[in-house]
């Protein structure tokens, strides 16, 4: 048995997302449990250093969780040959200046979404790495949470027939930071910086369309910005200048209508902050982050409209828990395992960056149309 040790650049990892999905709950917890094993017995294990602009944070978040390296200097880890692979989850607007330089120095280039802040950019950075003949990936997590994974099982095996809508409900509520501590950091509300829930969520949208209903082919959306001003990281007020919610609908080129409402401005009272019900000729299924109910046709209950007397179904009651088939991993953690045997193994991995791409395209068109009122046709990219 061969062990493969590889060098990670984690840029940006002292944020919340990069701390707790990718550092702690992904590739540490890969070294804990021994490395990725391959086909052939061999096993890759994960060296991480830490890079970011903080030296403070860096410190403290590399002896809370046992790493021996981080450093604020890019340039100093993209030179040390040893580190194969660069990753950035940054904020959006930092990520194209570092992974160019990450290709130039011919790392392997994992990144989170969005993956630019325009899709022009964003199309670049994956035609670079084609160019330079580097392997590359962004982050779709959503697409191995248990729920959605159940609801792929489902749409497999044709349960659903033939499949005619699907409406999906996602977000919370945001504190805004006067009476309780705002769960989000300030820059998520400042477009100036990045932020905005339609370039966040429809990237994610993009994705899990494109791989469970057909590929996006138009979109018609409506952003807003609900909350015009929050408290800050140090207790300031600032204007939100970055819209919080959005209310899209989408067409496939499977004839499939989808309709998401994407929110950090509602209060929850559904069964997940992420539910998509499926609806179809033969049966419906509702699925969240972890579990997935169906309901066929057969036990579809025949409701009465009569607003005069207490409706007498109980709607829950007839849905179906669709058990578990197996034991389901963090779903940053099996793409993290899917992006490393690429790397070493040359194992498929086809979530490039162009998927990423993809995701900015219909934020962007998303935008337009929000601003146009109208619906907007999505363009092939390639």
């Amino acid at each position: 048995m061969k062990q493969h040790h590889v060098g990670i650049i984690m840029n940006g990892v002292t944020g919340r997302m990069g701390t707790n999905q990718h550092l702690i709950r992904s590739i540490l917890a890969i070294r804990k449990e021994g490395g990725v094993k391959l086909a052939n017995g061999d096993v890759i294990v994960p060296d991480p250093i830490l890079v970011g602009r903080n030296a403070d944070k860096l410190q403290q978040l590399a002896r809370t969780h046992d790493v021996s390296r981080f450093t604020t200097d890019l340039s100093a880890a993209l030179k040390d040959p040893s580190n194969q692979i660069y990753f950035d989850s940054q904020t959006t607007d930092r990520r194209a200046t570092a992974v160019r330089q990450a290709i130039a120095a011919r790392k392997a280039i994992y990144c989170e979404k969005p993956t630019a802040v325009d899709v022009d950019t964003a199309l670049a950075l994956f035609r670079e790495c084609q160019a330079a003949g580097l392997k590359n990936g962004v982050v779709q997590d959503k697409l191995w949470l248990p729920g959605l994974r159940k609801l792929k099982l489902l749409i497999d095996s044709g349960f659903f027939g033939k499949i005619l809508s699907v409406r999906g409900e996602f977000g919370y509520w945001v504190f805004e930071g006067d009476l309780q501590p705002a769960q989000r950091p300030s820059w998520n509300y400042r477009k100036e910086d990045g932020g905005g829930i339609v370039i966040d969520m429809l990237c994610h949208w993009r994705y899990v369309i494109d791989n469970l209903f057909g590929n996006v082919t138009a979109v018609s959306c409506l952003a807003a910005t609900h909350v015009p001003e929050r408290i800050d990281e140090r207790g300031q007020r600032y204007a939100c200048t970055a819209d919080d919610s959005a209310y899209a609908t989408f067409e496939t080129d499977q004839g499939i209508l989808l309709h998401f409402n994407s929110s950090w401005c509602v209060r929850v009272r559904r069964d997940d902050l992420l539910t998509l019900q499926v609806d179809g000729t033969k049966g419906s299924a509702v699925a969240g982050l972890r579990e997935c109910w169906t309901q066929r046709a057969e036990t579809t209950p025949r409701p009465i409209w009569n607003p005069d007397v207490p409706q007498p179904i109980d709607f829950y009651a007839g849905w179906q828990k669709v058990p578990d088939p197996m034991p389901y991993d963090n779903a940053f953690k099996v793409q993290w395992e899917m992006f490393l045997k690429h790397v070493v193994a040359d194992e498929p991995f086809r979530w490039s960056l162009l998927e990423g791409a993809k995701g900015v395209q219909l934020a962007e068109l998303g935008l337009e149309s929000s601003a146009k009122r109208q619906w907007v046709k999505l363009p092939p990219l390639g």
